[in-house]
């Protein structure tokens, strides 16, 4: 999978990219990162990028000239794409204002084959990039930064580790929080008793179906307790939804999948 970044400062995600498992995935093929300056486009001795807005009020806004035409000259002449035509991926504007991502967007992504990804900075880009460039805005929660690189990192990262052969574990995305609607069950490891505190048994046990009930219990038991309102939207079977009612009925405090 390819991912095009465009942003003012690209120096700031080597560090992370060439680490851990993105480097991994980068060095065995499935990954590529392409980072790309949009100072690079502009066409005065300043590298000029941003300018006053127009009807007065504080702050920069990120011109419309370097952003189309770093985005062009890498993809191919796009403008007019989110209205007129097909551009060759999906162009993502980083904006406080996009859609909330989440694991289900993470794997509508790790779908495509090539992403572009907008940063912006400042107080925002120019409206001309969001009606007639960009094909999607996505916003990584409700509290503003002071532009898109760390959003773009975390995109990278989530959507990379979906991608097949990329962790080691081939089952481990569907069994993190949020991938299967639920948060993730407790994780153990040796030594078996700490400070007193012992490792359940059931994990000790040997027997895998226990253990897979026992990790389901207690997902369905971390999502009640610290977001039930995932439970209203989570797959459940009736063997969960038996399980949360008969641990509501014996245990008043618990709080509802409505609260």
């Amino acid at each position: 999978m390819r991912f095009d970044i465009f942003t003012l400062l690209p120096e700031v995600f080597s560090p992370y990219f060439q680490a851990s498992i993105l480097q991994k995935a980068a060095e065995r093929g499935l990954l590529e990162i392409h980072l790309h300056n949009i100072r690079d486009w502009t066409h005065d001795r300043h590298h000029t990028t941003d300018d006053l807005p127009y009807g007065g009020g504080g702050g920069m806004v990120m011109k419309p000239e370097p952003i189309f035409e770093a985005v062009e000259s890498v993809l191919g002449p796009v403008a007019g794409a989110a209205d007129d035509g097909q551009p060759p991926c999906p162009i993502i504007l980083l904006t406080p204002q996009g859609r909330v991502f989440n694991q289900a967007i993470a794997l509508e992504l790790s779908r495509q084959p090539r992403l572009a990804i907008i940063c912006g900075r400042y107080e925002g880009v120019d409206e001309r990039v969001r009606e007639h460039l960009v094909t999607d805005e996505i916003s990584i929660g409700d509290y503003v930064l002071t532009g898109g690189e760390l959003p773009a990192m975390i995109i990278v990262d989530a959507v990379t580790r979906l991608l097949p052969g990329v962790l080691g574990d081939p089952d481990g995305p569907m069994d993190d929080s949020h991938a299967g609607g639920l948060l993730e069950y407790p994780h153990y490891t040796r030594p078996p008793e700490f400070r007193g505190w012992r490792v359940p048994d059931v994990l000790l046990s040997g027997d895998h179906a226990r253990i897979a009930r026992w990790r389901r219990e207690q997902s369905l038991l971390r999502t009640l307790a610290r977001r039930p309102d995932l439970l209203d939207k989570a797959a459940l079977s009736e063997q969960d939804r038996r399980f949360l009612d008969e641990y509501r009925s014996t245990s008043p405090q618990a709080p509802s999948s409505k609260e």
